[in-house]
């Protein structure tokens, strides 16, 4: 009985020592047919990607139109960074998902869902017009990103030949992270001519003229489906981990605001986190327990038990909240303490933004080429320097110096980030390829999620009880807050370059281990 319950455990879960026995492909590297990308692949790369292209893009849109927003729906900050935060709480939350759905539908079918989610989304958008409403239309096109993004990123890992996972891993990120970079830009310059729901208009024909033809045409599939049974318990259990953790951070925000300001409502505040929190720790150590104990989990999990693989996944955890909360900070600091207009405040994201996107594609060729250690450490290492310089400029920030700083941060994460989880993934076994994919996209969504619920609850903090909008109160409370939020973006760079460099020293000493055990065995 023991030795089934093992075999059961290692087949189902992922084995870690079993993994790093299995190789990755039986395919012979010499052969050029077997490593030639083909035609189909890129096109369905281009369909899927351009569809988690029109998610970002929207959710990167409606960042940099938070003042005028607020005015419009009349919230608070700590109300309207729900708009974003609640479409990368939902994409978090449909992530682990992509595992069941990888196993029980086909990827043409994954992608049509995807589709019809995207516009519904955008239409409920166009003619929303009360805050509520306008969340539902949120939720709804979270679930089509969180669908489409590891829909992508599986294609690449189960279709890629095996020299090209790097390059064609780089190329899946440019797509979706040309969507932040100019995101900001289109918000700022559409808002300024046309009513902002214009921006729903234009993405809805990219969508069904582009992405759904393409997509029908190019996607392929080249594994059977599976029988797979969805754990409904599991699932609530996942979301409402989600869900707690980041509703506790916001209302943590609220209930600091209300006590600095002196307004009502602290005490309450402060007992909806605590319970948030409890339920979110709560549901998430129970889906733990659960996937180690359920014939057919949401996600199999077994492969957590390396060490290696969990150091990557911090950081690949951890600096979403920069990458992502960044473009939330320069655009709200630039107009709340700097002045700028909209237009200008967006203008400043793109060209490190626009330019890093680009070298995504670059940091999977470097990965390919030299492995993972020095590429991954020497583009985050880099990257420190633009939170590092901005905290140094903090109070004599002006539009140029927010641009440059974040420049450097921009192109190194860039260069670096989409490696992390390549890096991770190659240590594990094939089969258990979409799990990876599902921890480390829901990782990414639900780490930008924390940023800006983080990054938006530090600036409300420290503009609490400051005065009106637009004051020289205000103005330098925005600036002290931007300082704090730039201190806390070099902590997270530290640690997730602590927890990297740990993870190669790691793998490089068992590769070591290995080498002097086949010697021996000669």
């Amino acid at each position: 009985m023991e030795s089934s319950m093992a075999h059961f455990d290692t087949e189902h879960t992922g084995d870690p020592r079993q993994m790093r026995q299995t190789p990755h492909d039986t395919r012979n590297p010499h052969d050029t047919d077997a490593e030639r990308i083909p035609l189909s692949l890129i096109g369905s790369i281009v369909a899927v990607g351009s569809l988690a292209f029109v998610g970002i893009l929207t959710e990167t849109v409606m960042t940099v139109l938070f003042p005028q927003l607020m005015v419009e729906f009349g919230v608070n900050t700590a109300t309207v960074q729900w708009i974003t935060t609640i479409y990368l709480l939902v994409v978090a939350a449909t992530m682990p998902l992509s595992s069941f759905l990888n196993r029980r539908f086909t990827f043409k079918a994954l992608f049509v869902a995807a589709v019809v989610l995207a516009v519904t989304g955008s239409l409920l958008m166009i003619v929303g017009h009360t805050f509520p409403l306008i969340l539902i239309a949120r939720v709804i096109q979270g679930v089509g990103s969180g669908v489409a993004t590891p829909l992508m990123m599986n294609i690449i890992l189960q279709q890629a030949p095996r020299s090209k996972v790097g390059q064609l891993m780089g190329v899946g990120s440019l797509v979706i992270t040309v969507a932040p970079a100019i995101g900001p830009t289109v918000g700022g310059a559409i808002s300024s001519v046309l009513p902002w729901r214009a921006i729903f208009v234009i993405v809805i024909p990219i969508v069904l003229l582009l992405s759904l033809p393409v997509g029908l045409k190019c996607i392929r599939q080249t594994r059977p489906t599976e029988d797979a049974q969805l754990n409904p318990l599991q699932f609530v259990a996942i979301v409402l981990a989600l869900c707690g953790l980041i509703f506790a951070l916001n209302q943590s925000g609220v209930a600091i605001s209300a006590a600095v300001s002196g307004g009502s409502g602290a005490m309450r505040s402060a007992m909806l986190a605590a319970v948030s929190l409890i339920i979110g720790v709560g549901s998430l150590l129970f889906f733990g327990w659960s996937s180690k104990r359920s014939f057919s989990p949401l996600i199999r999990l077994g492969w957590l038990r390396d060490p290696v693989v969990l150091l990557h996944l911090l950081p690949y955890l951890l600096m979403p909240i920069n990458g992502i909360g960044f473009g939330y900070v320069i655009t709200n600091v630039a107009q709340m303490s700097l002045g700028t207009s909209a237009f200008v405040a967006g203008a400043l994201v793109l060209p490190g933004a626009l330019i890093g996107a680009f070298f995504a594609p670059v940091g999977g060729m470097l990965y390919d080429r030299f492995g993972a250690p020095r590429p991954v450490l020497a583009a985050i290492g880099t990257a420190t320097l633009g939170p590092v310089l901005l905290l140094v400029c903090s109070m004599h920030l002006t539009p140029g110096l927010l641009a440059g700083f974040y420049f450097i941060f921009g192109l190194c994460y860039a260069l670096g980030y989409s490696n992390i989880m390549t890096s991770a993934l190659s240590g594990i076994d094939r089969e258990f390829t979409p799990d990876g994919n599902a921890v480390f996209q829901t990782s990414l969504q639900f780490g930008g999620a924390v940023g800006t619920a983080l990054f938006s609850t530090i600036l409300g903090v420290a503009q609490a009880g400051s005065g009106e909008e637009g004051s020289a109160a205000f103005r330098h409370a925005t600036a002290v807050g931007g300082a704090t939020v730039f201190a806390t973006m070099i902590v997270i760079c530290l640690v997730s370059i602590a927890s990297l460099a740990v993870a190669f020293r790691t793998r490089a000493a068992r590769a070591a281990v290995d080498v002097a055990d086949a010697t021996i065995a000669r």
